[in-house]
This record gives C-alpha cells, structure tokens and sequence, in this order.
C-alpha cells in the first residue's frame, strides 16, 4: 500500500512540477489588443488575433455576473476552486458511459476554467484534469474571488472571435454590456460551452439558443437573482443579433498602418512570448504621426494621378473569374478584388442581355451596366468591353446615373510621402493604389532612379564649393573619355537643344542636364555623392552619370532630404510612431528623446519660455539650404514646376523625370510642409514620350496641396542667418542697383540669396535678346522655348 501510495505521489509531483507557483500567477496579464491611433487621437486600427475589450470588475453589471454564475457556476463563492460534489457526480456518469462514444463530462468551477483557459490546452485527459485542479488551487490562493471573475469574464471565448463579454456584446449586439437587458445578458452566458451551437444566424441555432437562454433564466430565479415575472418578460424576448462584421475604426493609411506594424514588431515583438508588451496581446497604445486629413487627401491625389493616366489605355480584361451557381457571394468576397476608392465595388457579371451586364455584388445586391458604360476596347482588339464580358468575370465598377460603369485598377503604380520639415514626423504615406492588391510599399521599398529630382544635391553641392546661384555655366555639349572599353560619353538634353551661357539659377529652373553635369563635375562628384550620403539618399559610385539622377533611392529618403533642406540643413530622421505606452500608461518609447527643461513647469515665472533642446546635426550649410530652396520656389515661379505657380503661395520643390522615360518625379512643398511623390511601372518601362515630372507628377501634387493648404497661411521660407539678399537680373546675373523685384516691370530682376562677399560686384543688366559669351548664336526668344527643353535624366 505505502508503494502505491509512492507511485501515485510520484505520478501527481511528475504531472505538476512544471505548473506556475502562486507568485507567478499573481503577474498574470491577459492578452489584450494594441490601439494605433493617430495624431488627432482618432483611432485608426487594432493589432489583435483576439477581439478583446477588457473590463475591470467594477465595470461589469452584477447581473450579467449573475447570469453566468447561474450557467456555469452557482456555488463559485462557497468553493476553493473545486466542486467535489460536481466532481463526483461527473465521475458516476462517466462510469456509466465506459464502452460507449460519449464524450467524457466535467464538473469544471469558473476557477478551473480560467486555469485550463489561461495555462493549458483542450486536451481530454486525466492528467490535463489533475493539471486544471492544482492551477485551480493556486488561483485562489493568489486571486480573490473578484479578480478570478474578472479574468474569467475577460478572456473567454463567446464566438464571433471575441473574447470576453465586452467585446461580444459588441459582437451580437452592437452595445456595450452596460448596456444589454436581462435577456441578452442570458444568451451571452450560454455561449462559453459551444458558441457555434447556439449561432443566432441559423434557425437551429436560434432554436437551441433560446431553450438554453430561457433555461438561464428560470436558473437565476432558482438563485433568487431576478424575480419569476422579469425572467418571464425576458423569455418572451426574441433573440436578434447584427450580422457579424469585424470593426474597423477608419479606413484610411494600409500602406502607413502595416509600416508601424512592422516597426512595432521588431522593436517589441510580435507575441505574447515574445515579452508581456507584444504588438499581438501586449495592450500597447500607440500614437502615431499620421494626419488623416493629409493622408486622404495625398490617398486621393495619387489614385486619381493614376487612374487619370491610365484612362487612355485599353481594358485589360476582367480581374478575376468565379463560377455564378450557389454561393456565388462568398466566392466574390473570398477574391479579395482591390478597388481603391470607397466608392468602386468589386462585381461579377451574373448573365448578359445583349451587350448589358446584369451584376451582382458581395452583399448579394444586383445591379445593371449598361453598353455604353463599358465601352473601353479589349487590350489588342477593337471589341468593346461590354461585348467581350462573360459570365462569371469579376470587375471594378462605380455606381453612375442609370447603373454601374466599369472601372479598371491601374497598372502603373507610385508612391507618396508628406513629411513635416520641422521635425521629420511622417504626415501620411501612399505605396499604391490599393495594399489589398499588393503590400509591397512602393514609398518605402522601391528602389527607383530619381532623374532630375536628384538635382538640387548637385547645386547644393556647388554653392558649398565656390559657386553662387549667380555664376555663369554654359549649357552645350558635354563628352567625356570613360574607359577605353566604354569609350566616350556624350550627356545631353532632355530634348536637345542648348542656350549657351546661363546663371545656375536659370539652370535649375530649367533643369538643364549639361549645365548640371558640368556643375557637377566642376564641384567633384565625390562631394556630390558625399552630400548625398550626409542627407541619407543613398550611397553611389562618384561618376557623372549620378548627378543626373541614375542612382536608385525611394521616395521616402529623398523626400527626407528635401525636408533637411527645409529645416536649414539639419539631420532629420523619418519617423511614423510618436510614441508607445504599455497598458498602464508607462511610456516604452518616444520618438523625440530632445530634453525641455522646464517645459513641465506648474506655472509661468514670467522669463523666456522653455525651448526644447538638442537641435539636429547640421549635414548641409544653413546658408546653402536656404540658398537651394530660394532656387527651388524659382522652379515653381518660372522653371518646370510652373503648374503650381497659380496656387499664389509661397512653395518650392523639384520635377524629376527619367530615361525612358520610365518614372517622373514632383518633391516639394511649403515651409510647414514637404511632400514627395512618384510615378512609374513596377517592372520599369516606359511611360510614352510624353510623360515628365512637370506634366504628370506636379498636377498630383497640386490636387493634394488645393485641399490641405486651403486654410493655410501663407508663410514666406525663413532666410538663414548670415545670407545677404540683393537684386540682381537673373538671366545674367548681374547685380541691379535701385529696383525692387515686387514694382519692377521685368520679371528678370529678382531677390537672389548670397552667402557674405559672393554677391555679384558688377552691375547692369542685359536685353532679353542679347547674347552671353559662350553663346553659339542662338537667340531665345521666351522661357517657353526653354521650358520645351527642361527636365530629365538624358
């Protein structure tokens, strides 16, 4: 007998030995969603692979306590976390049905369940029991009888992936438990045994819903929780529930949203086992830079950029096929078609009359197209779309006077970045025209060349060593020897053609590659790259080709330089995140670790405000950045960029357009604002002849910037310390005395920016049809002609 005894002991020390001690079940925190909000503090998502809202005990209706107890546990108050008469009672029955293929039965407390619910698996066993009693034990050693409900009601699983009572009155009832009446408080305390068997959806369901909710409700009179004539009014009930969503707090920014995801993850980890402060479980709060108003508004502009270029190519057929018999609607929602705008919808033709679609939709609404609104021609044919339609393709449409029309998804893509130049914080940020259809992040991840958009770090580069916005660089041919296996390399144009000797400013306006080229050279490409590098665009071979543009970079990194530009050259790191707290409150981390003495001060002592400190690394000149964005509000005034010019506010940016020309560029903005953007093919190709930063990339951004500047005030750039402004005729670059650029009839005479002792000495000013020495004798007549010529990377 004493052996025996031993081998039991043994057998439970072996089963046990690895269960959590007391101490280590007091730390417990359940699994909670991350919250991602913004920076106006609207809540954007939930990083969660449970739907759980938790609830302190307090928060909870007694009565709805009351319910599950009458369900689940009507002697939870008087046990230590074992029923020994439910347990006997369990083991007599499961005697009795030794030999047949009934499923054993438990007599499980609540305490037992939050034990097998937090610490164990569903595993049938005598050993998973013994495993359940002990945990059972030791939780009521280590909780009250209060929190072990707390947890209980917390993290249970009700169906509709909700955890948790708040989360499924949510879930069925679109209310919050506060909220619920006797009779839904009942149903929800059936659900823990087998949320699928008692579905409101199905007539089944409902049906044996209803019996076991009424059945909860005769068991709280039983306890004396509710009085016989409120459980009667309460039976009488019928059971409704909402269709079963899942809840999206705004839609806005997939493409920023899965960026801080990622960031989240590997800087906190991604499950609960990774560390108690897990994106998936840890219940941190995150604030992060987006504004939505910006990113709808960039999310627009960009679709309708694309979709504006791509509305003059043929229809490249349906996006997917599915067959039409039964359940047609699940097979149409489980393609996951990617529409872009909120207003497009992903259809499938259900049968045709004619040239007419008859259309049906995911909700298993119907619909009619027309012939005329699908008449774009199939892709290598003159059949019209309407024609070439069979049944069973699925489409994009939009909803138009007399039906749908047929939409298509763009095949070109880009990307766009809106940055705030002061701080580096990210404003809003578009990869695509819909991350459903890919997730890649054509902002972040792709590497494309940036052509003339790269020019402003030539130029910076320049004034750095020696030049001024005035001096003199001839725009001709330019060959130099490569190798003698490459032989000799002839730069040229964006369509040919040379003006001879002009100042720099003019140069860039006009985007002039040979006049780059040599500016590159004259200043050494080694600076040039190395000024790249400090601005973090990329690190790239010192070779000429470069200052045009032919390394790769993504629209984030070179919008980020700009920004730099902006803020007087100082360092700026991107970032999408604010900050993170953990569930308490407790801040894990902050983008902006710069002290503020005194900042947090009760009161004013009436002396200078507290300013934050530690200003960013200055990796350009102050002088020279502010310098390279007086040249660039040239290039919206009068250069490549002149279709901003009518916005009337102070702004200044960049076109940019590659060979191919396969992607074109605009990055730009105002002095509380810079924002970047491209367009191009994934697998590069050309864009037609046509296609230029200043024709395609600058309308996008114009439609953004007319909706998120409408109110804002008309800042003038700051001037840099030290910089000396002083009138000169821009063509020439030649100093004029006694004008004023604002009364003065020609436009040629401007303000020009000059680091101290490089402003121009002489003075004058030169006829519009005057030749420059150097010129080969051809006369410009307009900056039209020259705008004709502008851009490019050859």
């Amino acid at each position: 007998m004493l052996l025996l005894a031993l081998l039991v002991a043994g057998l439970v020390w072996t089963t046990v030995k690895d269960l959590p001690d007391v101490a280590t079940l007091a730390k417990y925190t359940p699994p909670l969603p991350s919250t991602v909000r913004a920076a106006d503090g609207t809540v954007l998502t939930s990083f969660t692979r449970e739907r759980r809202i938790y609830l302190n005990y307090n928060e909870i209706p007694p009565r709805l306590v009351q319910a599950y107890l009458s369900a689940e546990d009507k002697t939870f108050f008087e046990h230590h976390g074992l029923d020994y008469a439910g347990i006997a009672g369990a083991v007599w029955t499961n005697l009795k049905s030794l030999g047949t293929d009934k499923r054993p039965v438990g007599a499980s407390t609540i305490t037992q369940q939050v034990a097998k619910n937090l610490l164990l698996n569903n595993e049938v066993s005598l050993g998973r029991k013994l495993k359940e009693a002990v945990l059972a034990w030791r939780l009521e050693e280590a909780f009250s009888k209060a929190q072990i409900l707390e947890l209980y009601l917390n993290q249970i699983f009700l169906g509709r992936n909700s955890y948790g009572v708040e989360a499924a009155a949510q879930a069925y009832f679109g209310k919050s438990v506060a909220n619920l009446d006797l009779a839904q408080m009942a149903y929800l305390a059936i659900l823990p045994k087998a949320p699928s068997t008692y579905s409101p959806t199905t007539a089944r369901g409902r049906e044996r819903a209803l019996a076991r909710r009424n059945y909860v409700l005769r068991q709280m009179v039983a306890n004396g929780y509710v009085r016989a004539g409120e459980a009667a009014a309460a039976e009488a009930d019928p059971l409704v529930a909402i269709p079963n969503v899942i809840p999206r707090a705004l839609k806005v920014g997939d493409y920023f949203l899965e960026d801080v995801r990622r960031s989240l993850i590997a800087k906190f980890g991604e499950a609960q086992e990774d560390g108690p402060n897990s994106v998936y479980g840890g219940g941190l709060w995150v604030r992060t830079s987006i504004d939505p108003t910006i990113q709808a508004a960039a999310e627009k502009a960009l679709r309708d950029g694309l979709v504006r270029y791509e509305a003059a190519r043929p229809w490249r057929g349906p996006a997917a096929k599915i067959e039409v018999g039964d359940g047609w609607q699940a097979r149409l929602r489980g393609a996951r078609i990617a529409t872009g705008y909120p207003e497009w919808q992903a259809a499938v033709v259900l049968s045709k009359t004619g040239d007419t679609s008859r259309l049906g939709f995911g909700d298993g609404s119907e619909g009619t197209m027309p012939e005329w609104a699908a008449r774009r021609l199939l892709r290598g044919t003159n059949v019209p779309a309407a024609r070439a339609l069979k049944v069973g393709d699925v489409i994009p449409v939009a909803k138009v006077s007399g039906g749908y029309a047929l939409r298509q998804v763009p095949e070109i893509s880009g990307g766009m970045v809106v940055q705030d130049p002061k701080s580096g914080r990210i404003l809003a940020m578009v990869g695509g025209f819909d991350a459903r259809a890919q997730a890649f992040n054509r902002a972040t991840q792709a590497l494309r060349q940036p052509g003339s958009a790269f020019k402003p770090i030539v130029y910076a580069t320049a004034l750095d060593n020696g030049f001024t916005p005035s001096s003199i660089i001839v725009d001709a041919p330019y060959c130099v020897f490569q190798t003698r296996r490459l032989g000799r390399k002839c730069f040229r144009n964006f369509t040919g053609g040379y003006a001879g000797a002009q100042t720099m400013r003019w140069g860039l306006e006009q985007s002039r590659n040979l006049m780059t080229v040599r500016l590159g050279f004259g200043a050494g490409m080694d600076k040039v790259v190395k000024t790249a590098e400090d601005l973090g665009i990329g690190k790239y071979p010192a070779v000429l080709a470069i200052s045009l543009g032919a390394g790769e970079t993504t629209v984030l990194k070179l919008t980020n330089a700009y920004a730099q530009l902006w803020n007087g050259g100082r360092k700026l790191t991107p970032s999408l995140i604010d900050w993170v707290q953990d569930r308490n409150g407790k801040t894990l981390y902050r983008a902006d670790t710069r002290s503020c003495e005194g900042c947090e001060a009760a009161d004013w002592t009436g002396g200078e405000m507290p300013r934050p400190g530690g200003a960013g690394k200055q990796v350009v000149d102050a002088r020279t950045a502010y310098q390279i964005v007086h040249l660039m509000e040239g290039v919206v005034q009068r250069g490549t960029a002149m279709g901003l010019s009518s916005m009337n506010r102070p702004l200044a940016g960049k076109t940019g357009t590659t060979s191919g020309p396969n992607d074109v560029w605009f990055i730009g903005g105002t002095p509380e604002l810079v924002a970047g953007l491209y367009l191009g093919y994934d697998r590069p190709r050309s864009m037609g002849g046509y296609a230029q930063g200043g024709t395609i990339a600058v309308p996008i951004w114009r439609a953004f910037g007319e909706k998120v500047l409408k109110d804002a005030p008309k800042l003038p750039f700051a001037v840099a310390p030290g910089i000396r402004m002083v009138t000169i005729d821009r063509r020439s670059g030649k100093r004029v005395y006694g004008a004023n650029p604002s009364e003065e009839r020609r436009a040629d005479v401007i303000w020009e920016a000059f680091k101290p002792a490089s402003e121009p000495r002489r003075t004058g000013t030169i006829k519009r049809n005057e030749m420059l020495p150097g010129q080969s004798g051809r006369i410009v007549r307009s900056d039209s002609e020259f705008l004709r010529n502008s851009g490019g990377i050859y």
